[in-house]
Protein backbone atom coordinates (compact mmCIF):
# COMPACT_ATOMS: atom_id res chain seq x y z
CA UNK A 1 0.00 0.00 0.00
CA UNK A 2 2.80 2.38 0.34
CA UNK A 3 4.09 2.34 -3.48
CA UNK A 4 -0.17 3.19 -4.54
CA UNK A 5 0.40 5.80 -7.61
CA UNK A 6 -1.50 8.59 -7.91
CA UNK A 7 -3.33 7.06 -10.75
CA UNK A 8 -3.99 4.10 -9.01
CA UNK A 9 -5.58 5.95 -6.36
CA UNK A 10 -7.94 7.36 -8.74
CA UNK A 11 -8.81 3.75 -9.78
CA UNK A 12 -9.68 2.50 -6.14
CA UNK A 13 -11.59 5.86 -5.96
CA UNK A 14 -13.62 4.79 -8.78
CA UNK A 15 -14.01 1.56 -7.42
CA UNK A 16 -15.47 2.88 -3.83
CA UNK A 17 -18.12 5.03 -5.61
CA UNK A 18 -19.36 1.75 -7.65
CA UNK A 19 -19.19 0.15 -4.28
CA UNK A 20 -21.69 2.61 -3.50
CA UNK A 21 -23.64 2.62 -7.08
CA UNK A 22 -24.07 -0.75 -6.39
CA UNK A 23 -24.97 -0.49 -3.11
CA UNK A 24 -28.01 1.38 -4.06
CA UNK A 25 -28.69 0.15 -7.94
CA UNK A 26 -27.37 -2.49 -9.56
CA UNK A 27 -25.36 -5.11 -7.10
CA UNK A 28 -23.32 -6.56 -9.92
CA UNK A 29 -21.14 -3.07 -9.89
CA UNK A 30 -19.29 -5.10 -6.96
CA UNK A 31 -18.04 -7.67 -8.68
CA UNK A 32 -15.77 -4.54 -11.07
CA UNK A 33 -14.74 -2.97 -7.63
CA UNK A 34 -13.55 -6.09 -6.22
CA UNK A 35 -11.30 -6.78 -9.54
CA UNK A 36 -9.71 -2.97 -9.33
CA UNK A 37 -8.90 -3.53 -5.64
CA UNK A 38 -7.15 -6.94 -6.22
CA UNK A 39 -5.66 -5.29 -9.85
CA UNK A 40 -3.96 -2.12 -7.67
CA UNK A 41 -3.67 -3.84 -4.20
CA UNK A 42 -2.20 -7.16 -2.93
CA UNK A 43 -4.86 -9.53 -3.51
CA UNK A 44 -4.79 -10.82 -0.45
CA UNK A 45 -4.83 -7.50 1.60
CA UNK A 46 -7.23 -6.07 -0.71
CA UNK A 47 -10.20 -8.03 0.86
CA UNK A 48 -9.43 -6.46 3.93
CA UNK A 49 -9.24 -2.75 2.58
CA UNK A 50 -12.29 -3.52 0.73
CA UNK A 51 -14.53 -4.34 3.82
CA UNK A 52 -14.98 -1.28 5.31
CA UNK A 53 -15.59 -0.02 2.45
CA UNK A 54 -17.91 -2.34 1.95
CA UNK A 55 -19.83 -1.86 5.13
CA UNK A 56 -20.04 2.31 4.46
CA UNK A 57 -22.01 1.21 1.43
CA UNK A 58 -24.28 -1.32 3.07
CA UNK A 59 -25.33 1.56 5.99
CA UNK A 60 -26.44 3.67 2.84
CA UNK A 61 -28.24 0.86 1.59
CA UNK A 62 -29.92 0.30 4.83
CA UNK A 63 -30.85 3.59 5.17
CA UNK A 64 -32.66 3.61 2.24
CA UNK A 65 -34.50 0.17 1.83
CA UNK A 66 -34.46 -1.10 5.28
CA UNK A 67 -38.68 -1.27 5.45
CA UNK A 68 -38.50 -3.50 2.28
CA UNK A 69 -36.42 -6.47 4.01
CA UNK A 70 -37.82 -9.85 4.10
CA UNK A 71 -36.44 -11.16 7.71
CA UNK A 72 -37.50 -14.69 7.34
CA UNK A 73 -35.24 -15.17 4.18
CA UNK A 74 -32.48 -13.60 6.33
CA UNK A 75 -32.62 -15.86 8.99
CA UNK A 76 -32.81 -19.38 7.01
CA UNK A 77 -29.54 -17.99 5.19
CA UNK A 78 -27.59 -16.74 8.23
CA UNK A 79 -26.67 -20.14 9.63
CA UNK A 80 -25.36 -22.06 7.04
CA UNK A 81 -23.09 -18.09 5.76
CA UNK A 82 -21.88 -18.30 8.93
CA UNK A 83 -19.95 -21.91 8.26
CA UNK A 84 -19.29 -20.61 4.83
CA UNK A 85 -17.40 -17.55 6.45
CA UNK A 86 -16.07 -19.67 8.80
CA UNK A 87 -14.83 -22.09 6.24
CA UNK A 88 -13.08 -18.85 4.35
CA UNK A 89 -11.23 -18.09 7.48
CA UNK A 90 -9.74 -21.58 7.39
CA UNK A 91 -8.70 -21.05 3.59
CA UNK A 92 -7.25 -17.43 4.14
CA UNK A 93 -5.03 -18.76 7.52
CA UNK A 94 -2.86 -20.84 5.00
CA UNK A 95 -3.42 -19.18 1.62
CA UNK A 96 -0.67 -16.48 0.12
CA UNK A 97 -1.10 -13.59 -2.11
CA UNK A 98 -1.13 -16.16 -5.31
CA UNK A 99 -3.44 -18.54 -3.87
CA UNK A 100 -5.83 -15.43 -3.08
CA UNK A 101 -5.28 -14.00 -6.44
CA UNK A 102 -6.00 -17.12 -8.18
CA UNK A 103 -9.38 -17.58 -6.11
CA UNK A 104 -10.58 -14.16 -6.45
CA UNK A 105 -9.93 -14.94 -10.14
CA UNK A 106 -11.97 -18.00 -10.63
CA UNK A 107 -14.72 -16.30 -8.25
CA UNK A 108 -15.07 -13.58 -10.50
CA UNK A 109 -15.70 -15.65 -13.64
CA UNK A 110 -17.77 -18.15 -11.40
CA UNK A 111 -19.85 -14.81 -10.54
CA UNK A 112 -20.10 -13.62 -14.09
CA UNK A 113 -21.07 -17.11 -15.15
CA UNK A 114 -23.86 -16.68 -11.90
CA UNK A 115 -24.94 -13.33 -12.78
CA UNK A 116 -25.62 -14.46 -16.38
CA UNK A 117 -28.17 -17.06 -14.83
CA UNK A 118 -29.54 -13.99 -12.67
CA UNK A 119 -30.48 -12.00 -16.06
CA UNK A 120 -32.26 -14.73 -16.99
CA UNK A 121 -34.21 -15.64 -14.54
CA UNK A 122 -34.81 -12.29 -13.95
CA UNK A 123 -36.26 -12.05 -17.31
CA UNK A 124 -38.83 -14.86 -16.83
CA UNK A 125 -39.92 -12.74 -13.86
CA UNK A 126 -40.26 -9.09 -15.35
CA UNK A 127 -43.90 -8.87 -16.00
CA UNK A 128 -44.86 -9.58 -12.25
CA UNK A 129 -44.77 -6.86 -9.69
CA UNK A 130 -42.74 -5.28 -7.42
CA UNK A 131 -43.25 -7.19 -3.75
CA UNK A 132 -40.71 -9.02 -1.70
CA UNK A 133 -42.10 -11.77 -0.35
CA UNK A 134 -41.30 -15.59 -1.22
CA UNK A 135 -43.08 -17.94 -3.14
CA UNK A 136 -44.38 -20.97 -0.25
CA UNK A 137 -42.17 -23.49 -2.40
CA UNK A 138 -39.21 -22.07 -0.75
CA UNK A 139 -40.47 -23.32 2.90
CA UNK A 140 -40.34 -26.58 1.24
CA UNK A 141 -37.58 -29.48 2.18
CA UNK A 142 -35.58 -28.27 -1.47
CA UNK A 143 -36.77 -24.76 -0.18
CA UNK A 144 -34.42 -25.22 2.69
CA UNK A 145 -31.53 -27.39 1.36
CA UNK A 146 -31.01 -24.75 -1.48
CA UNK A 147 -30.54 -22.02 1.03
CA UNK A 148 -28.38 -23.66 2.72
CA UNK A 149 -26.23 -24.59 -0.69
CA UNK A 150 -26.36 -20.98 -1.28
CA UNK A 151 -25.92 -19.55 2.04
CA UNK A 152 -22.43 -21.74 2.15
CA UNK A 153 -21.42 -20.65 -1.04
CA UNK A 154 -22.03 -17.36 -0.30
CA UNK A 155 -20.27 -17.38 2.92
CA UNK A 156 -17.34 -18.91 1.29
CA UNK A 157 -17.17 -16.35 -1.88
CA UNK A 158 -17.83 -12.92 0.33
CA UNK A 159 -15.13 -14.53 3.31
CA UNK A 160 -12.40 -15.10 0.61
CA UNK A 161 -13.19 -12.60 -2.11
CA UNK A 162 -16.02 -10.42 -0.64
CA UNK A 163 -18.04 -11.75 -3.71
CA UNK A 164 -20.82 -12.77 -2.31
CA UNK A 165 -23.45 -10.69 -4.33
CA UNK A 166 -24.19 -12.29 -7.35
CA UNK A 167 -24.74 -15.77 -5.37
CA UNK A 168 -27.24 -13.66 -2.81
CA UNK A 169 -29.00 -12.18 -5.99
CA UNK A 170 -29.26 -15.55 -8.04
CA UNK A 171 -31.22 -16.75 -4.76
CA UNK A 172 -33.52 -13.94 -4.57
CA UNK A 173 -34.27 -13.92 -7.77
CA UNK A 174 -35.03 -17.78 -8.21
CA UNK A 175 -37.08 -17.27 -4.68
CA UNK A 176 -39.09 -14.77 -6.33
CA UNK A 177 -38.13 -10.89 -4.97
CA UNK A 178 -38.92 -7.58 -7.23
CA UNK A 179 -36.79 -4.88 -7.17
CA UNK A 180 -37.77 -3.48 -3.55
CA UNK A 181 -38.30 -6.45 -1.82
CA UNK A 182 -34.86 -7.82 -3.14
CA UNK A 183 -32.89 -4.40 -2.32
CA UNK A 184 -34.46 -4.32 1.13
CA UNK A 185 -33.13 -7.86 2.24
CA UNK A 186 -29.58 -7.87 0.44
CA UNK A 187 -28.78 -4.34 1.96
CA UNK A 188 -29.71 -5.76 5.46
CA UNK A 189 -27.91 -9.41 4.39
CA UNK A 190 -24.90 -7.80 3.76
CA UNK A 191 -24.46 -5.44 6.24
CA UNK A 192 -24.65 -8.18 9.22
CA UNK A 193 -22.86 -10.59 7.18
CA UNK A 194 -19.82 -8.15 6.66
CA UNK A 195 -19.94 -6.81 9.96
CA UNK A 196 -19.87 -10.36 11.10
CA UNK A 197 -16.41 -10.55 8.85
CA UNK A 198 -14.54 -7.38 10.38
CA UNK A 199 -13.24 -9.79 13.81
CA UNK A 200 -11.93 -12.23 11.07
CA UNK A 201 -10.67 -9.99 9.08
CA UNK A 202 -8.63 -8.56 11.89
CA UNK A 203 -7.52 -11.48 13.55
CA UNK A 204 -5.96 -12.47 9.98
CA UNK A 205 -4.11 -9.56 9.60
CA UNK A 206 -6.30 -8.11 6.64
CA UNK A 207 -7.29 -4.94 8.53
CA UNK A 208 -5.12 -2.72 10.21
CA UNK A 209 -3.73 1.12 10.87
CA UNK A 210 -2.38 1.39 6.86
CA UNK A 211 -5.50 -0.05 5.54
CA UNK A 212 -8.06 1.89 7.81
CA UNK A 213 -5.82 4.82 6.96
CA UNK A 214 -6.88 4.00 2.85
CA UNK A 215 -10.48 3.51 3.94
CA UNK A 216 -11.11 6.46 5.31
CA UNK A 217 -9.69 8.31 2.02
CA UNK A 218 -11.83 5.83 -0.20
CA UNK A 219 -14.81 5.96 1.59
CA UNK A 220 -15.85 9.62 0.89
CA UNK A 221 -15.98 8.14 -2.38
CA UNK A 222 -19.14 5.95 -1.56
CA UNK A 223 -21.46 8.44 -0.67
CA UNK A 224 -21.80 10.40 -4.40
CA UNK A 225 -22.00 6.79 -5.74
CA UNK A 226 -24.54 5.82 -3.38
CA UNK A 227 -26.52 8.93 -4.18
CA UNK A 228 -25.92 8.58 -8.00
CA UNK A 229 -27.21 4.78 -7.70
CA UNK A 230 -30.51 5.92 -5.82
CA UNK A 231 -30.88 8.87 -8.38
CA UNK A 232 -30.91 6.15 -11.07
CA UNK A 233 -32.23 2.85 -9.22
CA UNK A 234 -35.79 3.89 -11.29
CA UNK A 235 -33.82 4.60 -15.08
CA UNK A 236 -31.03 2.77 -15.75
CA UNK A 237 -31.44 0.01 -18.26
CA UNK A 238 -30.98 -2.45 -16.61
CA UNK A 239 -29.40 -4.95 -19.23
CA UNK A 240 -27.21 -2.77 -20.67
CA UNK A 241 -25.61 -2.06 -17.48
CA UNK A 242 -25.38 -5.65 -16.42
CA UNK A 243 -23.66 -6.73 -20.11
CA UNK A 244 -20.70 -4.07 -19.30
CA UNK A 245 -20.68 -5.24 -15.75
CA UNK A 246 -20.42 -8.96 -17.07
CA UNK A 247 -17.78 -7.74 -19.33
CA UNK A 248 -15.65 -6.08 -16.85
CA UNK A 249 -16.17 -8.78 -14.35
CA UNK A 250 -14.64 -11.50 -16.98
CA UNK A 251 -11.68 -9.43 -17.70
CA UNK A 252 -10.93 -8.54 -14.53
CA UNK A 253 -10.98 -12.35 -13.70
CA UNK A 254 -9.10 -13.53 -16.67
CA UNK A 255 -6.51 -10.60 -15.53
CA UNK A 256 -6.31 -12.19 -12.04
CA UNK A 257 -5.65 -15.01 -13.37
CA UNK A 258 -2.74 -14.60 -15.96
CA UNK A 259 -0.94 -12.07 -13.87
Amino acid sequence: MDTVTLWELAALAVASALVGFSKTAVSGANTVSLAIFAAVLPARESTGVLLPILIAGDVLAVLTYRRHAHWPTLWRLFPAVAFGVVFGVVFMMWADDRAVRTSIGAILLLMAAVTMARRRAAGRDAKNGDRGAEPPSLRSRAGRVKARSYGVLGGFTTMVANAGGPVLSLYLLSAGFRKLGFLGTSAWFFLIVNSFKVPFSVGLGLIDARSLLLDAAMVLFVLPGAYLGKLCVDRIDQRVFERLVIGATILGGLQLLLR
